[in-house]
């Protein structure tokens, strides 16, 4: 549990103070050793090392931070969150190593050692039928090669990519561009709750408690899921996304930056594609990114069989060939099966029962991954 003499209070304190961000916070700290220490420091000799403003130096000694830091510190004890700072043994090493580190953490669930073993998954909040397909499985996979997965708790492909780690038994970490007790997207309060309990995962930020989601908190956020990963694999993203700003984030700081190729029609597309055009590492399966890495394909656990294919008849089989995981409809199913229109939809029901095919609206079908 936290407590008011933990070594935190300083941490959070210093942060607090106006006018003290991130850089000038590293600043302080790395000239007087430590938060404590820069606290202590009387107004006169902060104004000698001519970094501050005169407004700044005197809020240091002036702004009541116990009060700010206090209630942080309890409102942390109350909720079982522990806020971890950059000199605590717990803080990821790798987010420890970036320019722009946040000076602490607040963790819901646990940070492990082998975290540091991590990939991060960000795409669209608006992803097509492909998108969440090769996001759950590529999140699926590299989670039982073994890697922690680290993505935004967004809508979309951050929200894939959680499930998909999740699905295959691995961890994940889920990084808020809020408070740590706001639940953003609100629909996604059962799967932070999952990620934070039994082992799973964590769920962090560097927001005070009650940080709301605007988007000014979105691109910092961002420097952490890249920082907090060996590299980034971008899945859907249009022009203007704001998981361009994660890659941008992950070759300053001297990751590996990976793409998914798209449909070179689709405007979520575009973004992705342009990265591999500008020389983001190309991936078409787990194995590419695996070998950029040096390593080969592994389980953590016993190899599990494929879902064997459930009896098909003739039809079912010829009409199954014909459905990708691209949303296609049924006119032209129907074409390049050539299937009996009275009996088509039937065989299409037939196939959704099995698990094999899933309608969408529109009467657009997609294959079901087995």
């Amino acid at each position: 549990m936290q407590t008011n003499s933990d070594p935190a209070l300083f941490w959070i304190g210093l942060s607090s103070i106006p006018g003290v961000g991130r850089i000038t916070f590293r600043k302080l700290v790395d000239l007087f050793g430590s938060p404590e220490r820069a606290l202590s420091v009387s107004y006169e000799d902060l104004k000698k090392i001519g970094m501050l403003s005169d407004k700044v130096a005197a809020a240091i000694g002036s702004f009541p931070w116990q009060e700010h830091a206090k209630r942080e510190i309890a409102k942390a004890d109350e909720a079982n969150i522990a806020i971890v700072t950059a000199d605590n043994p717990a803080y990821p090493e790798s987010l420890r190593n970036t320019p722009d580190r946040p000076p602490y953490l607040y963790v819901k669930g646990a940070l492990r050692a082998e975290d540091s073993n991590a990939i991060a998954i960000v795409g669209t909040r608006k992803p097509t039928h492909y998108g969440m397909t090769v996001t759950r499985r590529i999140a699926s996979e590299l989670s039982s090669a073994g890697f922690t997965i680290v993505s935004g708790m967004a809508r979309g492909i951050d929200t894939q990519a959680h499930r998909g780690a999740l699905t295959a038994k691995g961890r994940t970490i889920a990084v808020l561009g809020c408070g740590i007790d706001v639940v953003y997207p609100p629909e996604n309060k059962g799967l932070m709750e999952e990620i934070s309990s039994a082992g799973r995962g964590a769920v962090v930020t560097e927001n005070p408690f009650g940080t709301q989601p605007e988007s000014g908190y979105f691109p910092s956020r961002n420097r952490i899921i890249s920082g907090l990963s060996q590299g980034t694999v971008i899945i859907e993203a249009a022009e203007d996304s704001g998981s361009l700003i994660t890659a941008k984030y992950t070759l300053e700081q001297g990751r590996k930056l990976y793409a998914v190729p798209g449909n070179i029609g689709s405007l979520t597309s575009k973004g992705t594609n342009n990265l591999i055009k500008q020389g983001a590492i190309l991936v078409e399966g787990v194995e590419d990114i695996l070998r950029d890495l040096g390593m080969q394909k592994r389980d953590k656990g016993p190899d599990m069989p494929a879902r064997p294919l459930p009896a098909l008849t003739q039809e079912e089989t010829t009409v199954l060939r014909c459905i990708t995981n691209e949303p296609k409809h049924i006119d032209i199913i129907m074409n390049e099966s050539r299937a009996n229109a009275g009996k088509l939809g039937g065989v299409l029901i037939n196939l959704e029962l099995k698990g094999l095919a899933k309608q969408l609206p529109g009467k657009y079908f997609v294959r079901e991954e087995s």
